[in-house]
């Protein structure tokens, strides 16, 4: 049986036999969290498209349980995934930037680039030194505390990151990838987003 919007109704499909379930399922066919929502959802507006609420609520509740279970080697480190971005940022430019240009850099607000900024400072990790021509503006750059913590981190947060993806194979992870970009850069093109 289905339903009137093309979808199998509740009931439909194989009968799971004793002992199975979530638990003993593929990861692929287990069902998630948004794949409840999106089921009552149909339950409630039957004659609406819920496809794009799997996509989209999918990628929020991924992004909100990644912020949740943090960076465990920046932690370590006792950064912020935001604060090792800035750091980022002025290591693999290789040179000075404005805290505008690190906002665009990082997607960042000025406001949270600037108190990013004051803790990295008082760290001893980032200094900053006026224009010459233009005292308003600073320009900003690692130390080689900053420098050499990049580098220490970077190796340990790759591999950690490469354990969060492991359940994925190869070859879903370069179709992920790809899937994310795409969708990525049609984001950037249309829409403002707000900064953090």
């Amino acid at each position: 049986m289905t339903a009137t919007n093309g979808r199998p109704a509740a009931g439909d499909g194989p009968t799971r036999r004793p002992g199975s379930g979530p638990a003993h399922e593929p990861a692929a066919r287990r069902r998630d969290t948004v794949a409840a929502v999106v089921g009552q959802w149909q339950a409630v507006h039957p004659e609406l498209d819920t496809g794009p609420m799997e996509i989209i609520g999918r990628i929020n509740r991924c992004a909100a349980l990644l912020q949740q279970a943090e960076d465990a080697p920046l932690r370590r480190a006792g950064l912020t995934r935001p604060e090792f971005d800035l750091l980022g940022a002025l290591r693999r430019t290789g040179h000075e930037l404005t805290p505008s240009e690190l906002a665009r850099e990082t997607f960042s607000s000025g406001a949270a680039v600037t108190k990013r900024l004051k803790q990295l400072t008082e760290r001893g990790l980032v200094e900053r030194r006026g224009d010459t021509r233009d005292r308003r503006v600073a320009h900003v750059r690692l130390t080689d505390a900053g420098r050499d913590l990049v580098d220490g981190i970077l190796p340990e947060q790759l591999t950690y990151e490469t354990a969060v993806l492991s359940g994925l194979d190869t070859g879903g992870q370069g179709e992920l990838a790809a899937l994310l970009g795409e969708l990525l850069g049609q984001l950037e093109g249309r829409l403002s987003v707000p900064r953090l």
